[in-house]
């Protein structure tokens, strides 16, 4: 009964986990006037709408005001294994500095 619950624990900590990155995708998005939506679908062009991330944006609670700088933008995608979003970001990131 123990076991199950430290499972229940860990997997909960880990989608609190994956909504705060999803969160500051979102904001550093929001920072350099890009749609979270169209990026995301850039590296992950086959998947169906992404609904964590639907909801992360309609439940939007006034975190705008928060800079998410670009090394910790990458950091963070990298530590959840979300490479091919980390090169799309990247990509973005390089865009945006020709400008």
């Amino acid at each position: 009964m123990e076991f199950r619950n430290i499972n229940e624990q860990i997997i909960q900590q880990y989608k609190e986990d994956e909504t705060l990155m999803i969160r500051l995708f979102v904001q550093w998005c929001s920072n350099n006037e890009l749609d979270p939506h169209t990026v995301y679908k850039k590296a992950y062009p086959d998947q169906m709408e992404n609904a964590a991330l639907q909801e992360v944006i309609e439940s939007d609670d006034g975190f705008e005001e928060f800079h998410i700088d670009n090394e910790t933008m990458l950091d963070v995608l990298q530590l959840f294994g979300n490479e091919d979003l980390a090169f799309v970001v990247a990509d973005e990131m390089e865009r945006q500095s020709r400008k």
